[in-house]
């Protein structure tokens, strides 16, 4: 099935740009129309069910929620991640080269009651320059009932939040919380298809899955300037498939470059 087919190819308007630049994120609706969901849906089950279990309070987030480079495993995804509609809006926000930084589900099964803390994305992974943008497709209806994000409009103005960890803590992947004010947050509730994109900067948080019978499946994929660089990992560059414009970096060239 054609690309065309699966994803609503468009570009950010100048008033949805100005939206995300003052409130640090933005909501497109139905960027993935039905057919593609479905196949999405399929290809990540699979993905899946070969290697998580239950909820089990007792496993970390990662456990529990996280499954890394799913591009590797559903080809739906990685046509959207490569050459699907948020690369073309990635760069009106990063620039003209751009590369994909992370691809994982990020599941909230029904039963999986495990809160997640205020964070910034840049806090657990500090790239420079700091115009990464995070990007959540659901692939359920998401809403408060069944764990949805929430966001605090405008916290991306703030900048990088330092978090001290030691290396046993990074070691562990133990999850990095900041203080923020609950009372500011919004929910960000979407349906299958619609994809909120956000600063690296911007504070949130999800809450647990609480629903019976529904559960929470989101993709994350993150975009950065095909030139960012690890901060923490002594400024070397971060290796994503590059999947616009040019990169200083041979090996950002030659990563994941024959899929």
């Amino acid at each position: 099935m054609k690309k065309e087919e699966l994803f609503n190819y468009r570009k950010l308007s100048d008033g949805e740009l100005k939206s995300y630049q003052d409130n640090g994120y933005l909501i497109i609706k139905g960027i993935i129309k039905p057919e593609g969901v479905k196949q999405m849906q399929q290809e990540c089950m699979v993905a899946w069910n070969k290697e998580k279990e239950s909820f089990d309070p007792n496993k970390s987030w990662l456990q529990n929620s996280l499954l890394v480079n799913i591009h590797h495993q559903a080809s739906t995804v990685r046509d959207y991640y490569f050459e699907g509609p948020l690369v073309d809006i990635a760069s009106q926000i990063i620039g003209p080269n751009v590369k994909g930084a992370t691809s994982q589900l990020t599941f909230k099964m029904k039963g999986n009651t495990k809160p997640f803390g205020w964070h910034q994305d840049n806090g657990y992974g500090e790239l420079e320059p700091y115009n990464a943008i995070t990007t959540l497709t659901a692939l359920d209806d998401t809403d408060r009932g069944n764990g949805c994000l929430w966001l605090i409009p405008g916290s991306h103005k703030q900048g990088q939040i330092r978090v001290q960890q030691d290396a046993d803590q990074k070691k562990s992947q133990s999850e990095i919380i900041v203080e923020a004010d609950d009372k500011l947050a919004v929910p960000i509730e979407m349906k299958a298809g619609d994809t909120l994109l956000f600063n690296c900067w911007m504070l949130h948080k999800s809450d647990g899955n609480y629903s019976n019978d529904r559960d929470r499946r989101i993709l994350f994929l993150r975009y950065a300037d095909a030139d960012a660089v690890e901060v923490y990992n002594e400024r070397k560059p971060r290796l994503g498939r590059l999947v616009k414009g040019k990169t200083k970096f041979e090996e950002v060239k030659a990563f994941e470059a024959e899929l």
